[in-house]
């Protein structure tokens, strides 16, 4: 900004004029650091939407241990499954609500917003029971499963199939809530391909040095399939193609974090991390993550 002094009635600016330059700041420079096109950079929203859940998770993991909940120790109990569960959703929801205070959005923006949500999300379950229903049938079939007698009888066999159902319904709305909606439509709005390519690399770095075993090697092919996709989406400049960059990361994610369960092949691993995909693919095509969810549950 520039201060002047008066012109002289000749409508020239005299020799004594003296020009003030506004001070150099880095403001813009800061700016342009945390805040893109669209709001608070992805990156930035991904690291606090990440210290927000390991708060929330840990100040309500010990809230339900003193309330008895839950306990410290391991337990596969289908009480302690669900309270284990039960916090985890509260926290994500907490998270994931700060964070569209911070990002100022509406919590239906993270992926879950759709006129015909519960019908997708019905659908969901139902096309995730026949699929399950279709693996145990051809175990059965193969003689790789053998059906006995039931261990439960009368009113246990509901009451603790309504159990374990609220169980899943849980761990379908942490983990799609998760990686299919807050961390899918985070990453979309600020990945292209060499930030998906880095973080794949990072993803893939981790399982070389903490995980051992063939499972890993699931996750390494699922990595490798979806480098020259992404790679000739960036070269064409394609619409769209930070949603799917995007789904190669979360993909990858969610393959990596099934590495920990016991007794995983790499065919499993694959299978994770490739589900999680066709999850991502149905965002694509319903426009919300809820036919995810219904079929992850069931």
């Amino acid at each position: 900004m520039e201060e002047q002094a008066p012109a002289d009635s000749t409508g020239l600016e005299p020799a004594s004029t003296v020009l003030f330059p506004a001070p150099p700041t880095t403001e813009p420079r800061i700016q342009w650091v945390f805040l893109g096109p669209q709001g608070l950079r992805a990156g930035w929203s991904v690291l606090l939407w990440l210290i927000f859940m390991f708060l929330l998770i840990s100040g309500l993991g010990f809230l339900f241990a003193e309330l008895g909940l839950v306990k410290r120790q391991a337990s596969f109990s289908p009480r302690s499954l669900f309270f284990n569960e039960l916090l985890s959703v509260i926290a994500l929801a907490g998270a994931i609500g700060i964070m569209a205070l911070i990002e100022q959005r509406h919590i239906l923006d993270y992926n879950l917003r759709e006129a015909r949500g519960v019908r997708h999300f019905f659908s969901g379950l139902v096309a995730g029971f026949a699929a399950l229903s279709l693996l145990v049938a051809c175990l059965a079939a193969g003689g790789w499963l053998h059906i006995g007698g039931a261990a439960l009888s009368g009113i246990s066999i509901f009451k603790f199939g309504l159990i374990w159902a609220g169980v899943f319904l849980l761990v379908g709305l942490f983990e799609e809530g998760t990686f299919r909606c807050y961390l899918q439509a985070t990453l979309a709005r600020g990945m292209n391909f060499w930030w998906a390519l880095g973080a794949v690399s990072l993803i893939c770095t981790i399982l070389t040095f903490r995980h051992k075993g063939n499972g890993v090697w699931g996750d390494y092919a699922l990595a490798l399939l979806g480098l020259l996709p992404c790679l000739w989406l960036e070269l064409r400049q394609a619409k769209g193609r930070g949603f799917w960059q995007a789904a190669w990361a979360t993909s990858t994610l969610f393959g990596f974090v099934h590495t920990s369960n016991g007794g995983e092949s790499w065919i499993g691993i694959f299978a994770a991390g490739a589900i999680g995909f066709v999850f991502c693919v149905s965002i694509r095509l319903t426009g919300s993550a809820w036919w995810a969810i219904g079929t992850h549950a069931a």
